[in-house]
Parts: C-alpha cells; structure tokens; sequence
C-alpha cells in the first residue's frame, strides 16, 4: 500500500498548523487508496543544519538525522502543511527539508498551505526547492486563508470547497507516488 505523509511544517508554539495537519489526516484517512501518515516536526527536534557533508551524499552522523531520514524514507509521497512567514514557508519546515536529499527522491508531494493570501508564495518557494530534490510537485493545492477559513484568525473552520480541493490534491498525491514507484525501485535494486 501506498504510504504518504502529511508532513507539519510549522513548530511555533499556538501554531495554525496543528488544526490544519489534524483535518488534512482526518480526511485522508477515510480514503482506501494509500496510508497516511502525521508526522509533526516537533516530534524531531532538529538543530539548524548540523551535519558535516552535504546530504546529496547520504553520509548522516547525527542521531536525530538518521530518525529523520528513516522516517522520510518510508513514505512514497507528502503531503505538507504549510504556514506562509515573510512570503516564504517556516524556517522550521525548509531546515527539515534541507536535512536529506535521497530520502525525497522520485517522491510526489502536495501542498495545503494557510496565510493571509492563502499560503501561495510558501508554495511557490516549496514548488522550487522540490525540483531541486527531485520530488514530482503536484499541480492541485489547497490555500487556505486567513480571512475566510478562519474565525478571528485562530480558529480553524475551513469553507466547504476546500474539501474539494483536499480531495483533488490527495488523488494527485497518490496517482504521482504510484506512477513514481518504478524509479523507487530502480534505486533500491
């Protein structure tokens, strides 16, 4: 079975993500296409980029690199839950990323991302990161907005249509990390 994971990408203490990351699994995990996984950050607490070789070469030293690595490496596709900080995604998020490299390779990955203009610029600074790992970026996504999917920007109550849209995007997600697995295997082989 198709395993993704929806990955929390933010750790800030009264985070919005936490409702977010909770109602994309809650979703997901009615669907029989694949396992879905949360993975929360705050469950890998991971010091800014620590370790001495680039991580293209898969050469991790650090405990808490190799927890993460494992952990990543089991999915075939993400999903990540995104905030939008200075028109970017979190530091939290892009210092996880930034930790691997292999373990995201031939992976799809899909985004649900909140802000004030529904997350879209954290996007499409993931969007760019992801090629450079060579996750396939699908192109549904869900942007939730500050202003309309959330009562006094706090309290999480998305809009009928983004179930629609979560929809979309997990097909995506799954249909993509299906159609990658050939390329998985042929590195793993």
């Amino acid at each position: 079975m198709t395993k993704i994971g929806i990955i929390l990408g933010s750790t800030r203490p009264g985070r919005n993500g936490e409702a977010v990351a909770a109602w994309v699994h809650k979703i997901a995990s009615e669907r029989t296409d694949a396992e879905f996984e949360l993975v929360d950050l705050l469950d890998y607490p991971l010091p800014h980029l620590d370790e001495a070789l680039p991580p293209s070469l898969g050469q991790y030293s650090r405990p808490h690199t190799q927890q993460w690595a494992a952990k990543i490496a089991s999915f075939d596709g993400f999903v990540m839950v995104t905030p939008e900080y200075n028109h970017s995604t979190s530091g939290a998020l892009k210092n996880a990323i930034d930790y691997l490299y292999a373990e995201w390779n031939n992976k799809a990955v899909g985004f649900v991302s909140y802000g004030s203009v529904g997350g879209a610029r954290a996007v499409e600074h993931l969007r760019l990161i992801s090629g450079e790992l060579q996750l396939a970026d699908v192109r549904s996504q869900v942007a939730l907005s500050l202003f309309t999917d959330f009562q006094n920007f706090r309290d999480f109550a998305p809009g009928e249509h983004q179930v629609a849209a979560l929809h979309t995007t997990l097909d995506q997600v799954v249909a993509w990390s299906n159609a990658l697995a050939p390329l998985r295997a042929q590195v793993t082989a």
